[in-house]
């Protein structure tokens, strides 16, 4: 009596089991590889098969599998002739790329991958097994109003490279999936930055893309966030503006001066990836040595010469009191007095201003002392300063840009 009420309860169990339909997508694991197919565990009264040519076409595209592994099918054909439920692997790996498509689209979520190709509308993107689409007006690296023949040539330059996107429509029966990289990029910026400061170190080299040009440095896009050049890191010599050294859009070898994970601020130097000219500075100059230079600035203390080679000297300002000729852009004959290379100073004293009389001065002048407070800027070898000016001048960006 108990088993009959056993196999009762077991056949009433399976008459409660729901028949597969065709279309269904169901989850298994794989039991047997052989030569007439795959064998999927359903969790039903029957395994799926699937026939051994989808196998073999899968194989030439670089697709195995192998016992134990889980996979989703759809339902080919829920009996054949010969009793089978014969399942599709390859339709399954494909509404799986659409089951998460709707997912990502419901839940707003940000996706990455590359772009495969394009076309005469937008980008391809290859999101698992489906063959997504990205329409120009979702491109954000795509400026609006481009020519025909020339925005053809921009799309092709986009393939290969990694976005990030949202998808915005899932369409299973036309198969048509579309994404969006604007609706995508301030998200992925975010992403792409504290990917980035997370890896920065202070001394690393690094390549970017001059992005902007101010009066105070030019920013340069690192592979997710701008880092700052500030000016007087672009040169060993002295640079009115950073468009006389860089152009935006220019691809430049920078090396990590300051992370500031807090602030999310970086700051850059070019003149580090140059060599020095106070190295070789004993070697071209001598005490006493009378040289020609260009006078670049003048201070409350002194007047500033550029000797070449992004090396000044400092004419103190006893040597240059009501001479007439002595102005911005002049070209002197000085002397050397000395040189300090560890301080990167030279000590000059006039002996001519080339485009007015010739003054002979044979006195030697110390250097002046340094003023105790120097104007923002003064102090071109304090790395200090440099950083903190750095850090101020990119406040003034994003305080600009909000």
């Amino acid at each position: 009596m108990a088993e009959s009420e056993d196999f009762k309860t077991l056949f009433e169990g399976s008459e409660a089991t729901p028949r597969p339909q065709r279309g269904d997508v169901l989850s298994g694991r794989v039991v047997a590889l052989d030569t007439q197919g795959m064998i999927v565990d359903l969790g039903l009264k029957r395994d799926g098969v699937v026939p051994r040519a989808e196998l073999d076409k899968l194989r030439e595209e670089g697709v195995s599998f192998e016992v134990d592994q889980e996979v989703p099918v759809v339902v080919i054909e829920p009996e054949d002739k010969d009793g089978n439920l014969r399942v599709s692997v390859n339709q399954g790996r494909q509404q799986k790329d659409w089951l998460t498509a709707e997912r990502l689209m419901a839940a707003g979520e940000m996706w990455e991958g590359s772009v495969t190709g394009y076309n005469r509308g937008g980008l391809i993107v290859q999101f698992g097994d489906v063959q997504a689409f990205v329409p120009v007006s979702h491109i954000t690296d795509l400026p609006r109003g481009v020519p025909e023949n020339e925005r053809q040539s921009r799309l092709a330059q986009l393939v290969g490279r990694r976005m990030g996107f949202k998808v915005i429509e899932v369409d299973r029966q036309r198969r048509r999936l579309v994404l969006s990289q604007r609706n995508a990029q301030k998200e992925y910026r975010e992403k792409q930055k504290a990917r980035l400061l997370s890896d920065l170190a202070e001394g690393q080299v690094r390549t970017g893309t001059v992005t902007g040009l101010r009066d105070f440095g030019a920013f340069v896009d690192l592979g997710g966030a701008d880092g700052l050049i500030h000016i007087s890191e672009l040169s060993w010599r002295r640079v009115k503006h950073p468009s006389e050294i860089l152009a935006v859009g220019q691809t430049v070898e920078v090396e990590v001066l300051k992370v500031d994970r807090e602030s999310k601020r970086i700051g850059l130097s070019l003149k580090r990836r140059q060599p020095d000219p106070w190295q070789r500075v004993g070697d071209r100059f001598q005490p006493g040595q009378i040289v020609e230079g260009t006078l670049t600035r003048l201070a409350p203390f002194g007047a500033f010469v550029d000797l070449g080679e992004g090396v000044e000297g400092l004419l103190p300002t006893n040597q240059i009191a009501n001479r007439p000729g002595v102005v911005e852009g002049a070209t002197l004959r000085v002397r050397i007095l000395n040189v300090e290379p560890e301080r990167q100073r030279i000590g000059l004293a006039l002996q001519a201003v080339l485009s007015d009389t010739a003054y002979d001065e044979d006195a030697d002048s110390p250097l002046p002392p340094e003023p105790d407070e120097p104007e923002a800027g003064e102090n071109v070898n304090s790395v200090e300063h440099e950083a903190a000016a750095a850090e101020s001048a990119v406040g003034a960006r994003e305080e600009d840009e909000a």
